[in-house]
């Protein structure tokens, strides 16, 4: 969580004023938790704060603001629902001349006075004592946001029913999508905003362009494609691969691979098949399966980065 300028710098380069609708505080029990947020337009939306009539009221009240505004919402009396918790909800316009700098955290204030209150100092400078990565602070009508943390690279090969499927169930996860397919009709009319089309008449030769902590997945519809693929990702720095197959087409690729001069040790950490299979074996259940692992993978090395730093 935290506040992505890129996703508010194209949203406000698409559709002018964007309204971020940013829950800041919860208590009890609620749809979603302090950090989550969602655009708002004029006859649009990205995102999801949850909570059904919470959401359409939000929605609705974003349109009518024309400046930062602060809400506090009870569930329960307000709204009709039976969670009975309470959220405050800041809303704040953006154009593409008002997007904040790029640096963290970000600071601003939404209602009350115009001078930090003197608790918001202490906070800060006991922040800043202590080297702490700041979280969201709601205090005194003043906001501190961090910025959010850089998404996750995967390259995807392959747009058909699972790479669809992938590609759908990570759209509101944090992972940057790079999907690779030989031709434009191959996908599908509409992506997600966290994804990137690629044509490539050769895929194999796009794996160079591919950050070296990227993730692979590897499905195309050709097994010759899917082993130039993997010989070109294995020859190069990756964080994973995953391709798509059986047991049997595992052995046959390890073999190949090794022909082609890759080690052992390179080839045993293909991850195939790929997902879970006690999920089942549909396009669906692959990809949460997908999903799950490389969120895990996501997590761990975040924890290890903490852990360290």
């Amino acid at each position: 969580m935290g506040l992505n300028l890129t996703e508010l710098r194209d949203a406000t380069a698409k559709h002018g004023t964007v309204i971020r609708v940013l829950i800041v505080d919860h208590k009890g029990s609620t749809p979603r938790e302090a950090g989550t947020s969602m655009l708002v337009w004029k006859g649009g939306q990205s995102g999801t704060i949850g909570g059904g009539a919470l959401e359409q009221q939000a929605t609705d009240f974003a349109r009518t603001i024309t400046k930062p505004t602060a809400l506090n919402i009870p569930l329960g009396p307000a709204l009709g629902q039976c969670c009975g918790g309470n959220v405050v909800v800041v809303f704040e316009p953006f154009t593409p001349q008002t997007i904040p700098a790029d640096t963290a955290p970000y600071i601003r204030k939404i209602s009350g006075k115009d001078e930090q209150p003197l608790a918001f100092k202490r906070l800060l400078k006991s922040l800043r004592n202590s080297g702490q990565t700041p979280s969201l602070i709601w205090l005194g009508g003043w906001l501190l946001e961090p910025l959010a943390t850089p998404t996750t690279p995967l390259w995807l090969y392959g747009a058909g029913h699972v790479g669809r499927a992938i590609v759908d169930t990570l759209s509101d996860l944090p992972f940057s999508v790079t999907w690779v397919d030989t031709s434009a009709d191959r996908f599908p009319e509409t992506i997600p905003e966290n994804t990137t089309n690629l044509i490539a008449a050769n895929p194999a030769d796009a794996v160079k362009h591919a950050p070296d902590a990227a993730h692979h997945i590897v499905l195309t519809y050709s097994h010759a494609l899917d082993l130039d693929l993997c010989h070109a990702i294995l020859s190069r720095p990756h964080k994973s691969l995953g391709l798509i197959g059986s047991a049997t087409k595992r052995a046959r690729f390890s073999s190949r691979l090794a022909d082609l001069g890759h080690q052992s040790a390179q080839i045993s950490r293909i991850i195939c098949p790929i997902g879970q299979r006690d999920l089942g074996k549909t396009p669906k259940a692959i990809a949460i399966g997908v999903a799950a692992d490389l969120l895990k993978s996501s997590t761990a090395v975040c924890a290890k980065t903490k852990a360290t730093a």
